[in-house]
């Protein structure tokens, strides 16, 4: 699956994953304690709306996808929200992106599912770009969700779990606060849908 796919799923009016911050994201990322700066880095964050969010909290974020269709969606729900100044896209692949800004005091991976060896690798290269004091929080649809849950791939190989994520971190120097299965809900046009979400959330050391 490569950017031209996705640069077409994206190429319509609508917001293909809603407007609506993911409810982990909001959970785990609002009410961090941040000293000095606010810089965030989303990866693979499509058309911005957990990263149009955390501008409105306060934070200068910057949404990178290999998207472009996407970024441009995102830009444009900045300005109508009127946090385009807080807002920076950056067109890159997730295995070998360079940021605009490192370190960052907040990192976001969601929804991030690809191959276990390839997900190993974005999130070690986003944990680097990780601050002193910083964190990093991601939320993925949990090879639990094979059994039963809604929505996302039903591939074993893009579905981490509490022990993929465990061992792509070894060695970043982050350590992890939360990292679990929760009930979540997937937000579709039909509404809210249950799924198994696993979520993380690893601070740095000062």
């Amino acid at each position: 699956m490569d950017s031209n796919y996705w640069d077409e799923k994206y190429s319509v009016g609508e917001f293909i994953y809603t407007k609506v911050v993911n409810r982990f994201v909001a959970e785990l990322c609002g009410d961090l304690e941040v000293s000095g700066n606010r810089r965030a880095i989303e990866l693979a964050g499509g058309e911005g709306r957990n990263a149009v969010w955390l501008a409105k909290q306060g934070w200068q974020v910057e949404n990178i996808d290999f998207s472009q269709k996407a970024l441009d969606k995102y830009l444009a729900f900045a300005k109508d929200e009127g946090v385009a100044e807080l807002c920076s896209a950056n067109c890159a692949d997730a295995l070998e992106f360079e940021p605009l800004v490192s370190p960052v005091e907040l990192a976001v991976i969601g929804y991030l599912q690809i191959p276990e060896a390839k997900l190993e690798i974005a999130t070690r290269r986003l944990a680097s770009h990780v601050a002193e004091g910083g964190h990093l929080m991601g939320v993925w649809h949990s090879r639990d969700n094979l059994d039963g849950g809604f929505g996302g791939p039903r591939d074993p190989d893009v579905l981490p779990n509490v022990e993929t994520i465990a061992r792509a971190l070894e060695g970043t120097g982050l350590e992890i606060q939360v990292l679990e299965n929760r009930e979540g809900q997937i937000q579709t046009k039909e509404g809210l849908k249950p799924s198994t979400t696993l979520v993380l959330l690893a601070k740095r050391g000062q």
